[in-house]
Order: C-alpha cells, then sequence, then structure tokens
C-alpha cells in the first residue's frame, strides 16, 4: 500500500493537481484557509490515470471490503469515480447529495438501496470529514449497512480521524498529505521552505491564517 501510495503522489503531482499558493490561500468549504489543495478530480481528464484510480479503487474493495453489495459516490467530487468503480465490479450504484434537492422527489440520495445492503462509500478526498460522514449517516438511516470508505486522497487530520473513528468507519486511502509532500519534495515541485509552511498550516488548519 505505501508503495501504491507514493506513486498515486507522483501521479497527482505530474498531472499538476496540487497546488500550493501560500501568499494567496485557498478557502474550504469548512472556512479554513488553506496554502494547499489537492484537485485529483483532475484525473478524470487523463483517460490512462482514471483508469489506474478506478482499477486501485476496485483492488482496495475486494481486500478491505470483500462483502459490499453496492457503491455509493460522495457528491459531487466522487460520483464520477464511484460509478466507474460500480460499473467494473457490476455493483449496484447511488449517489448522496449534500443535502436534499429542493424541487422534484427532494431525494439525498440519488439511486436505490435496499435496505440491509453492505455499501461502500467512495470519496475523492477527506479533508475535516464532516461531509464524508453525513454520507455516511444518510445510507445508515436507509437502512443500510456502510463497511467502510475508500478515498483517494487524505488530509490526516486529526480531528478526521477522529471522527472516523467516533462514527465507526474504516477509511481505506489511495494515498495522501505525508506521501504527496514527500514526493514534491523529491522531485522538486516545492523546497524545503514550503514544506516548513505546510507543516505550520497541517498543525493548526483552523487558526493558519489568522
Amino acid at each position: 500500500m505505501d508503495i501504491l501510495k507514493k506513486e498515486f503522489a507522483s501521479k497527482l503531482l505530474k498531472i499538476k493537481a496540487i497546488k500550493l499558493q501560500p501568499n494567496s490561500p485557498f478557502t474550504w468549504a469548512s472556512g479554513w484557509k488553506s496554502p494547499f489543495y489537492c484537485d485529483n478530480r483532475k484525473t478524470l481528464s487523463y483517460p490512462e490515470l482514471r483508469n489506474f484510480v478506478k482499477l486501485e479503487i476496485c483492488h482496495a474493495i475486494l481486500e478491505s471490503f470483500p462483502e459490499t453489495e453496492a457503491v455509493a459516490g460522495v457528491a459531487t467530487g466522487a460520483i464520477a469515480q464511484g460509478a466507474l468503480v460500480a460499473e467494473e465490479l457490476n455493483l449496484p450504484f447511488v449517489y448522496v447529495r449534500s443535502k436534499p434537492k429542493d424541487h422534484g422527489l427532494e431525494n439525498l440520495i440519488e439511486g436505490e438501496l435496499k435496505p440491509g445492503m453492505k455499501v461502500v462509500v467512495i470519496e475523492d478526498l477527506v479533508s475535516t470529514g464532516s461531509s464524508s460522514l453525513k454520507a455516511v449517516e444518510a445510507i445508515r438511516r436507509d437502512g443500510c449497512e456502510v463497511v467502510g470508505m475508500i478515498a483517494s486522497y487524505t488530509y490526516g487530520f486529526p480531528v478526521a480521524e477522529e471522527a472516523f473513528k467516533k462514527a465507526n468507519v474504516k477509511l481505506v486511502t489511495l494515498t495522501d498529505y505525508d506521501n504527496v509532500v514527500s514526493q514534491a519534495l523529491d522531485t522538486g515541485y516545492i523546497n524545503n521552505e514550503d514544506v516548513a509552511v505546510l507543516h505550520k498550516w497541517r498543525k493548526d488548519p483552523a487558526h493558519w491564517n489568522e
């Protein structure tokens, strides 16, 4: 798994899915300011890499959650990749909205899950874990069992690790912050000064830019 994390980190850097802007930080949905952004949804635009991600998620499901009966993607970032994975494994697919649709059937979960189904959740990225775990809650409320979650990337924040532990959800990721930063430094994508900024931010992201 460590080899995969390094390999995928390198592939993300190659397509410039990793953005570093310490002087013009990004604003996350959580309100946090960040000098670092991982846009791994760019992988969808590269057929070979898109297929790589799909197959590695499939391998992770078969290895870690072989009991899976359905795949759920978290909107919007994981809808496409989740659907590709479900197609490859010939499993039912649904996606979970961040909030119910405000018209029509007002669905929160789009698609159909049968009560008692064992569901694996696909996420593109985990930061605080809040939106990812809201999807888990929605699936559980629908009468299904969430066997685990697979994400392309995680920042590995302690707040997220604690939230997943509290929610009793096993998280498997294709790569993470440590591997991306290590590969970025090794390839000259960033320098030691950048690493110092990133580590300072990651230590206390909620207050980094105050």
